[in-house]
């Protein structure tokens, strides 16, 4: 998936955990934790949340990149 994450980082500067982070996002750890891992994108709610908490804009964790082996017909 092309869609990156920094968001471990950005939690470990806050100082919490991954439960900590889920509970002031309303998800559960195990959310966050595939977010980090990049299993899961989370919806832009939840990434404009993640990034307040993180007092940070969502472009300072969320990376997009276009799949450069992506040949779709156009």
């Amino acid at each position: 998936m092309p869609l990156y994450n920094r968001l471990k980082e950005h939690r470990a500067r806050l100082g919490v955990n991954q439960q900590e982070l889920g509970r002031l996002a309303g998800v559960s750890r195990q959310t966050i934790s595939q977010i980090e891992r990049g299993d899961y994108s989370p919806s832009v709610t939840l990434a404009l949340k993640l990034a307040a908490i993180c007092c940070v804009r969502v472009e300072d964790i969320f990376t997009y990149q276009e799949d450069k082996n992506d040949e779709r017909a156009e």
